[in-house]
């Protein structure tokens, strides 16, 4: 038997560097050298230069100064797990409520949470939704359970029925969800009705209230129902770090729910082993960035208006929003063609939304690329009629 010799750390490191040193030219490092050059050519983070990326209702005017600067210092730590800092994230958002920070659970964005919520949920019964919703985190906790989604009937004008959805709850429902403002219609539910029918429904089921855009709302104290958490309402809220805050790409999120059901959750989850050092310490530096936050939210409601303006001037209507996108009515026109031909102007928006086929999603962006979006749509309509 003939015995191999070892390769130890430095003779490895030793014989790359002479490859580096040799110049690459056998052909395996060449070609990895030219793959790398092809890579370098298309942006690893952020849409392509000239794309306007209108299609994920992401805010590309964060992250925040102070969330820069944090993230910075976090990475150098990199190898270490989140602890401390997460305790910490909790500690506040708790303080902000009047809560403690066993009320609050925090996820890989809020997707993470809503998941696990969605799971816990489904082992129990149904979740019972509007027609339209920001379903996905509901598909995939159902998709392995006998227990589904229960649709409400479609409205007229796409709001939420509150009355009906009341009407709907029964023993099979498991879990009543809301998304307030909702998504993808951009539309938001009065929080003095909305207060009533989470106090009467979570008599009979728990309510879930998705809270992704609320700081974007005209009043989002008003607007939010995490004061029924801390009366002890069967009702748990979830936010999110990825819309107002910029912080999309750094996942960070999280529900505020009764110190039991955080718990009864987090069996669901994968605590904080799915959380990230410059994720979270971009997220303690800005939830209390009360500067950056308001001007944040100035520059999506600037970029809003814009887009409603487009919208009428082109012919059009679209659904009231108090979101960073906007729900576009287009008429006679297909979503999905609207969107390929957008697409070839360098415009990235939605498509058809189940079966809404002339309803188009567009989110707000930098003022230059929705000046692209309100420019192209002129002569994309005109091309689809």
């Amino acid at each position: 038997m003939t015995t191999q010799p070892s390769l130890s750390r430095r003779t490895f490191l030793t014989a790359s560097a002479t490859a580096v040193g040799a110049g690459l030219t056998s052909l395996p490092y060449a070609s990895v050298a030219q793959s790398t050059q092809t890579m370098s050519k298309t942006p690893l983070y952020g849409p392509p230069p000239g794309v306007a990326k209108l299609n994920a209702n992401e805010n590309p005017y964060g992250p925040s100064p102070a969330a820069i600067k944090a993230m910075t210092e976090a990475i150098t730590k990199g190898a270490y797990y989140v602890n401390d800092a997460a305790e910490t994230l909790k500690t506040m958002i708790a303080e902000r409520h009047g809560l403690t920070k066993e009320h609050i659970i925090l996820s890989s964005g809020s997707s993470g949470v809503l998941t696990s919520l969605a799971m816990m949920a489904a082992q129990q019964g149904s979740i019972l939704g509007s027609d339209l919703f920001w379903d996905t985190t509901s598909r995939m906790g159902t998709r392995n359970s006998p227990n589904g989604i229960k649709r409400l009937p479609k409205t007229a004008d796409l709001s939420v029925d509150l009355d009906a959805m009341y009407v709907a709850v029964d023993g099979s429902i498991a879990l009543a969800q809301i998304c307030n403002p909702n998504n993808p219609t951009g539309s938001i539910v009065s929080p003095q009705k909305l207060r009533t029918f989470c106090e009467k429904v979570s008599e009979q089921t728990m309510v879930l209230v998705d809270e992704a855009y609320n700081e974007v709302t005209d009043d989002p104290e008003a607007n939010s129902m995490i004061p029924l958490v801390k009366a002890g309402k069967n009702v748990v809220v979830a936010r999110t770090f990825s819309k107002i805050y910029g912080l999309a790409g750094m996942r960070v999120g999280y529900m505020v729910a009764a110190p039991e059901t955080v718990e009864k959750i987090s069996a669901y989850g994968m605590g904080s082993y799915g959380l990230n050092q410059a994720g979270i310490a971009a997220a303690v530096a800005s939830y209390n960035d009360a500067a950056f936050l308001a001007y944040s939210k100035s520059k999506i409601i600037e970029a809003r208006e814009m887009i409603a303006e487009a919208v009428k001037v082109n012919g059009l209507t679209a659904l009231p929003s108090q979101t960073s996108f906007m729900f576009v009515n287009l008429g006679a026109i297909n979503a999905e063609d609207f969107r390929q031909a957008m697409a070839k102007e360098n415009v990235l928006i939605r498509g058809v939304y189940q079966d809404y086929y002339h309803w188009s999603r567009v989110s707000v962006g930098t003022l230059a690329d929705v000046e692209k979006y309100t420019t192209a749509m002129p002569k994309v309509l005109e091309s689809l009629t």
